[in-house]
């Protein structure tokens, strides 16, 4: 009865092992077969259009007589406007994964964290209904325009991503050690200093984790941006002009390109994709550089 007891055991092990296995395989799979079917899309882009234009103009007529794919214009939104949004978000969350991690307690705390949760499961059509309504006058009445601009899509940015800068971070500060803030304490120091010297420096390839995934957060962002930053094919020579970034640029003409058209806005998802995968990469290797330090 042992024997075979133990034998079951070792079934479901089996199983269990080759079962996650599958999963795990199927996940690369999947992005394998995501990657080629954009770059698929994506290359014949330049068989019409120059990789220098494509980069480096900032002209995109895709209806006049004589086409132009330049996506300049819409990287350096997409750039400033995700900049900006992390900008404006590190303070509030840093600051408020340290008091949830070293001050909260009690009732307070868990409301302060159904709170966040909340804030990450908000549809982003709301925030951008929500930027419609607050933001956009904000940023009309405070610093000129019609309000509609990239800075007001960097504010919404900022709102969306605080949830994945304050949970990662709030992890990475409780996994230092209590007897290396013991020890700190024990020293004479205070609890600011304690955190500002031995906290912080302990957990920031954590910090810098959580940072990088926002900027990709942030860079894949469309519905609220479109909402919110005007969506103009121009290049906006200030935050508080309309622009458009490269995501609204793939939901604005999707729904009418065919040809070099539709070309151009698979390479400019690639374009996106490499960006993100970048943002990835510099993630493993924060944190692999981190945990060889530790």
């Amino acid at each position: 009865m042992k024997n075979k007891s133990i034998k079951m055991r070792k079934q479901i092990d089996t199983s269990s092992r080759y079962f996650l296995l599958l999963c795990g395989t199927i996940s690369v799979i999947t992005v394998l077969l995501i990657t080629i079917f954009i770059v698929q899309q994506g290359i014949p882009t330049f068989q019409t259009v120059s990789i220098k234009e494509f980069l480096f103009s900032t002209d995109w007529s895709p209806s006049k007589s004589v086409p132009h794919y330049g996506v300049a214009s819409f990287v350096i939104a997409s750039f400033e406007v995700t900049l900006l949004s992390v900008i404006f978000a590190i303070p509030i969350a840093l600051s408020c994964a340290i008091y949830l991690s070293e001050f909260a307690t009690g009732n307070f705390a868990k409301i302060l964290r159904s709170g966040i949760e909340l804030l990450a499961g908000i549809p982003s059509i709301i925030y951008g209904l929500f930027g419609i309504a607050v933001v956009v006058p904000f940023v009309r009445n405070t610093f000129g325009g019609n309000g509609f601009s990239l800075l007001s899509a960097a504010i919404i940015l900022a709102i969306m991503i605080l949830p994945t800068i304050i949970n990662f971070s709030e992890v990475t500060i409780r996994s230092v050690p209590r007897e290396t803030k013991n020890a700190s304490i024990a020293l004479g120091a205070t609890q600011w200093q304690t955190i500002k010297n031995v906290i912080i420096p302990s957990s920031i390839s954590g910090i810098v984790s959580s940072i990088i995934l926002a900027l990709g957060r942030a860079i894949g962002e469309t519905t609220a941006v479109v909402l919110v930053g005007g969506n103009a094919p121009i290049f906006a020579s200030s935050p508080i002009d309309m622009g458009r970034t490269l995501t609204m640029n793939i939901i604005t003409d999707m729904s009418y390109a065919s040809g070099v058209h539709m070309s151009a806005l698979f390479a400019t998802a690639m374009l996106l994709f490499f960006f993100i995968l970048l943002l990835n990469l510099i993630v493993v290797l924060v944190t692999r550089k981190g945990a060889i330090h530790e």
